[in-house]
């Protein structure tokens, strides 16, 4: 039985987007025909490869099986395909990357730009999220990840800066009225502007001088989830609400503008940069090719 390969790659698609309007935002396609697509190819099946409501779709136990062994095989053949790139003047094609917030706001854009415009015909499409999922399973070419969180069985390539630190600041109106910190545990007496991961917890706060590292778990009125809202808890501090600590380039307009003042500033706690990483065990696409040799040579390491 021969099925359309249009078909399959719709299913793929909702089944990631867990929904058709999700799936149509995220492709070339409209959620009627993509819609249209699934309902041919579980016509096909003779099985219902998706339950739909108004309000959601969810895989069949049928539709989890299929898109296990669907997914990869369709990566396959989109490597395969990539290989007429070899034979363009210019590389072409789609580089989806999975990142985190942090490095979407502070890495990518120092690099982005400059790789568009060395690659005119690469479309980069980024996902960026706090939690941890499979890129390979979220459709995925390639993640960004500290060395933390990186996957043992993937190949890591240093992006961006190789340095970064942790910083911690207050406004000049706050010190005022609540005094400066001058050890991380007096910060356990003060409004702290803390933040929580996707998966629900809140990571504490670290600092080190001279080899001693010291982790609090400071209390304050506010605590934001990942992404944007990181915004709320940087103007929160800057309008005198409490302390925030969180990577230095983030807080560095403020602190260069005096809207922030540093706070404890030997103990800032200094990191190893990200990675990109990716996996080793396939074919790796022409526009991942192009990003991998545009950071080696340095353009993606400043």
């Amino acid at each position: 039985m021969q099925h359309d390969l249009g078909d399959l790659n719709a299913f793929v698609a909702v089944a990631r987007s867990r929904g058709f309007r999700e799936a149509a935002r995220a492709s070339n396609a409209s959620a009627s025909a993509l819609s249209e697509a699934v309902r041919r190819l579980e016509a096909q099946l003779g099985v219902r490869l998706l339950n739909r409501t108004t309000r959601s779709v969810v895989l069949t136990e049928a539709g989890e099986r299929l898109l296990a062994r669907l997914a990869p095989a369709l990566r396959e053949v989109d490597a395969a395909l990539d290989v007429v790139n070899g034979f363009r003047d210019r590389v072409a094609g789609t580089l989806r990357l999975n990142v985190p917030v942090s490095v979407a706001r502070l890495v990518l854009p120092t690099i982005l730009p400059r790789f568009l415009a060395a690659y005119p015909e690469i479309k980069v499409e980024v996902m960026a999220e706090d939690s941890f999922v499979d890129m390979l399973e979220a459709g995925c070419d390639a993640g960004i990840r500290y060395d933390e969180r990186l996957e043992q069985d993937m190949i890591a390539v240093p992006i961006g800066p190789r340095l970064q630190r942790f910083a911690t600041a207050a406004s000049p109106s706050y010190l005022r009225a609540r005094g400066r910190p001058e050890h991380p545990r007096d910060l356990m007496a003060h409004s702290c502007l803390r933040g929580r991961f996707a998966s629900g917890a809140v990571p504490l706060w670290e600092f080190e001088r001279d080899g001693e590292v010291i982790r609090l778990d400071p209390s304050g009125p506010l605590v934001v989830g990942p992404g944007g809202a990181m915004e709320l808890a940087i103007d929160a501090a800057v309008s005198g609400v409490g302390v925030i600590h969180l990577f230095e380039q983030w807080l560095r307009p403020h602190l260069d503008s005096g809207a922030l003042e540093p706070v404890l500033e030997p103990w800032w706690q200094s990191f190893s940069g990200p990675f990109l990483y990716y996996a080793g065990r396939r074919l790796v696409p022409a526009p991942l090719r192009a990003f991998l040799d545009f950071i080696k040579t340095g353009d993606g390491t400043r």
